[in-house]
């Protein structure tokens, strides 16, 4: 027989665990289906390994520019098997018995395997069909996307997945894909030891960023030994021997032991394409951004929206998801979600970027610093970064900002204030930042940018 339920939730992920947490207590039944891992891709194959990774390179590089700063000499051997056992342990062993009994600990029932949306209120899971009185919620996510490209699906690859929760520290590695997952993980190997080639089929890397971004970036990757080649789509793959070899488009050829193809992701619309829900060109579920329902009854939250693939865009969603089902008219404001590249420097950035600013019709008045030639950078010893802000003149406010800096992420926060309450340059300007802080390079870009809107 169907078991019924007020909501089901497919994806036990992020959002899905958003929304437990915000029915808790509310007396609104949930289940929740999950095929993988209770809390999805972040804590097992996607942030949390990934960052730790990059960490344990990052100690490494400190560890050099200590030859530099403080020592005459330092040595060390890199211990591997130390680095990938610390990310595992990171990724919880890809053991989800703890978040799982805390997701039922909300009250919300777990159902685990591969479920599939029947209708507008039946979901199939191992053979039991369970029935949603009020709401079925999407939050499945998406996964790795691979390109059709000649002869991939015959050689061996990494996805996000492998390379995430390493077992193997690849000699040379060739990274298919210059996007953040991509160079966050070039990164990391390259200190970690291997060889790195990145292949960027578009005109520059981290094609999503302002283009200022990646050009304070790249001296940086260089300097890991890191090889960027931009505007060559690989066009075929083959092996030979124990090498993945990629064929260029422009002729040029590139080898390595090990590929990892970081070329983007995918929804997973399988699950529920069948219910004849609309879909976005690029295959996510259609949502209205703000009320995030697909239909009457049926949301959609985190990456299977396409409307960010941040694991705190998917905990936002979640919550708001959860304060609509319990009546409250909650609305999601998109208009400043940040995101940041953890490489070394950091990348952050939120809203529009000066091009997009511009093709909305926005008056646009942009300034741009670095923050290396502050007391800070100095200090810290950091050459070579970029903070770019974008500004409506007609408004006098914030519409977007970029940074490359050491603690980027942390620096972000007063910018996404700014620009989700469009608080006017003056105010902003007016602001006290501690000295010698790398946020104090605020102040001086507030003060440029104001003058030049009054």
């Amino acid at each position: 027989m169907p078991q019924e339920f007020d909501v089901v939730c497919l994806g036990g992920g992020v959002a899905g665990e958003a929304i437990a947490g915000g029915l808790q207590g509310s007396g609104i039944s949930l289940a929740v289906v999950e095929r993988e891992l209770v809390g999805g891709e972040c804590p097992y194959w996607g942030c949390v390994p990934s960052k730790t990774l990059l960490r344990s390179g990052e100690t490494l590089e400190e560890a050099g520019r200590a030859r530099s700063l403080a020592a005459s000499r330092v040595e060390w051997d890199v211990d591997f098997p130390k680095v990938s056992k610390r990310v595992l342990w990171m990724a919880r062993d890809l053991d989800d018995t703890r978040p799982a009994a805390a997701l039922e600990a909300t009250g919300a029932r777990l159902f685990r395997g591969a479920g599939t949306l029947l209708d507008l209120r039946t979901v199939e899971v191992g053979g039991e069909q369970l029935v949603a009185r009020r709401a079925v919620v999407i939050a499945n996510g998406g996964t790795a996307a691979i390109p059709r490209i000649e002869g991939l699906d015959k050689v061996p690859y990494w996805t996000n997945r492998q390379a995430a929760v390493p077992r193997e520290l690849p000699e040379r590695l060739v990274v298919l894909g210059g996007g953040a997952v991509g160079v966050e993980l070039a990164q990391a190997f390259a200190r970690l030891g291997s060889k790195v080639t990145i292949v960027e089929a578009g005109p520059r890397f981290l094609g999503l960023e302002e283009p200022e971004a990646g050009s304070a970036l790249l001296p940086h990757l260089q300097a890991d030994g890191m090889e960027i080649l931009v505007g060559d789509a690989c066009v075929a793959v083959e092996m030979q021997a124990a090498d993945v070899v990629l064929h260029l488009k422009s002729g040029a050829i590139v080898s390595g032991d090990r590929l990892l193809v970081a070329t983007g992701r995918r929804p997973n619309y399988e699950a529920w394409k069948g219910a004849g829900l609309t879909q976005t060109e690029r295959g996510w579920l259609k949502v209205d951004p703000a009320t995030l329902e697909a239909r009457d009854g049926i949301y959609g939250a985190g990456d299977i929206t396409g409307i960010g693939g941040f694991t705190h865009l998917a905990y936002y969603h979640g919550q708001v998801v959860a304060r609509r089902l319990r009546g409250e008219d909650a609305r999601a404001d998109h208009s400043a979600v940040p995101r940041v590249t953890y490489t070394d420097p950091e990348v952050a950035s939120v809203g529009w970027s000066e091009q997009t600013a511009r093709e909305r019709g926005v008056d646009v008045v942009v300034t741009t610093v670095d923050p290396a030639e502050t007391a800070r950078g100095y200090i810290h010893d950091f050459h070579g970064g970029t903070l770019k802000l974008v500004a409506d003149r007609t408004r006098g406010a914030l519409v977007g900002a970029t940074l490359v800096t050491p603690r980027a992420g942390e620096i972000l926060g007063e910018l996404v204030l700014a620009v989700k309450l469009g608080t006017p340059l003056r105010q902003l300007a007016d602001v006290i930042h501690p000295f010698p802080a790398f946020n104090r390079v605020l102040g001086a870009a507030f003060d440029e940018l104001a003058a030049k809107v009054s």
